[in-house]
C-alpha cells in the first residue's frame, strides 16, 4: 500500500507556505511563548492557510503577539494571557495545538514529565471541550502516549468526544526518519518518505523503513542502528543541548508540518496523508500511531500498517506493553482529574 503514498515535494521552506491556496482558518496555539511555541508560531503565521493566528500562554504572549504581527503576511495575530483569557484564546478555532509543558533536561525520559504535562494538557483541552469542541486537537506536550489518552478522556467527560478530531503530533518521528534515510543513502530528504507506527517515546517509535519511497536496503547491522537512532533522536537533542532544552526548532517544523497537511485535507485537498498517535483498531492498544488519511472532517481512513518486515514485527510486539501502561496512565489520570 505504501510504495503508491508520497508525501507532497516539501517545495519552499513548508508545504504551507508554498502554497497558493488560502483559507481563513482560525489556528490557537496554547504554548506559544515556548521554545516550540514561538518558532511553531512563526511558522504558521507565513502560511496563506491561516487568517487567525490566536497565541496563548501563561506568560510573555502579548510579547510574542506583538512581535508576530509586523510580519507582511495575511494572518491577524493576537495574544491571550493566563487562565481568565483562555477561553477567549480559543473562540471560533477550527485548530488547536498544544505545545504548552515542560521540556526533557538530560537523563529525563518523556515519561518523567508525566505529572507536569498531564495537568497542563487535561487543563487546556478541558478548555477546548467546553469553547470548541468542534476543533481539531493537535498535542505536541509530551509524553504523547499519555496525553492523547488524557485528551480523549476530558472530551468524553464534556460529552464532545470526537475520535476523527483528536491527534498526537509524532511527525516530528517521520522528519528524522526521513533526514536520516537520505542522510545515509545520499537522497533528497524532501522526497524520501518513511511511515512511523507504534507512539512516540523509545521502542514504541517504529520505523517501517521496508515501506520507504523510494525504496531503500540496509544491512540488518546497520538498519537496527538507524532504528536506534530514530528511537533516541529526542535525546540526541536533550544532550547536545546539554540542559538548555529539548528539540524545539525541529519539532516546531514538525508541529507545522501536521497543521498545514491537516488544513489543506479541511480545505478539499485530496489524498493528504500523515501519521498520528489516534484511537485505534489496528492493535490490541486502544491508541496508535500508523498514516491517516485525513479529509474535511479530520481522519477520513485509517490506512493501517501494511505488510511489515519480520524485523518490523517483532518491534511493535515489544512495544504493545510499554504503550498500554502509558494509555492507561494517561486514562486513569484523566478520570480523577478535577
Amino acid at each position: 500500500m505504501f510504495s503508491r503514498i508520497t508525501r507532497p515535494a516539501a517545495a519552499g521552506l513548508l508545504r504551507g507556505l508554498s502554497t497558493s491556496a488560502q483559507s481563513n482558518a482560525r489556528v490557537a496555539v496554547l504554548g506559544a511563548s515556548g521554545g516550540i511555541g514561538q518558532p511553531l508560531s512563526l511558522l504558521l503565521k507565513n502560511s496563506p492557510l491561516i487568517s487567525n493566528l490566536a497565541l496563548y500562554d501563561i506568560a510573555n504572549t502579548p510579547g510574542v503577539a506583538a512581535d508576530l504581527s509586523h510580519i507582511e503576511t495575511r494572518a491577524k495575530v493576537t495574544g491571550y494571557i493566563g487562565a481568565e483569557q483562555l477561553p477567549e484564546s480559543l473562540k471560533d478555532a477550527d485548530v488547536v495545538v498544544i505545545p504548552a509543558g515542560v521540556p526533557r533536561k538530560p537523563g529525563m525520559t518523556r515519561d518523567d514529565l508525566f505529572n507536569t504535562n498531564a495537568s497542563i494538557v487535561a487543563t487546556l483541552t478541558e478548555a477546548c471541550a467546553k469553547t470548541c469542541p468542534e476543533a481539531m486537537i493537535c498535542i505536541i506536550a509530551n509524553p504523547v502516549n499519555s496525553t492523547i489518552p488524557i485528551t480523549a478522556e476530558i472530551f468524553k467527560k464534556h460529552g464532545v468526544y470526537n475520535p476523527n478530531h483528536i491527534f498526537g503530533v509524532t511527525t516530528l518521528d517521520i522528519v528524522r526518519a526521513n533526514t536520516f534515510v537520505a542522510e545515509l543513502k545520499g537522497l533528497d530528504p524532501a522526497r524520501v518518505n518513511v511511515p512511523v507506527v507504534g507512539g512516540h517515546a523509545g521502542k514504541t517509535i517504529i520505523p517501517l523503513i521496508s515501506q520507504c519511497t523510494p525504496k531503500v536496503d540496509f544491512p540488518q547491522p546497520q538498519l537496527e542502528t538507524l532504528v536506534g537512532r530514530i528511537q533516541e533522536a529526542g535525546t540526541e537533542v536533550v544532550k547536545a543541548k546539554a540542559g538548555a532544552g529539548s528539540a524545539t526548532l525541529s519539532m516546531a517544523y514538525a508541529g507545522a508540518r501536521f497543521v498545514f497537511s491537516l488544513l489543506d485535507a479541511m480545505n478539499g485537498k485530496e489524498g493528504v496523508i500523515e501519521c498520528s498517535f489516534v484511537r485505534s483498531e489496528e492493535t490490541e492498544c486502544t491508541y496508535f500511531s500508523t498514516p491517516l488519511l485525513l479529509g474535511k472532517n479530520g481522519i477520513e481512513k485509517n490506512l493501517g500498517m501494511g505488510k511489515l518486515s519480520a524485523f518490523e514485527e517483532k518491534m511493535v510486539g515489544e512495544a504493545i506493553g510499554e504503550l498500554k501502561g502509558s494509555i492507561k496512565k494517561g486514562e486513569d489520570f484523566a478520570k480523577n482529574f478535577k
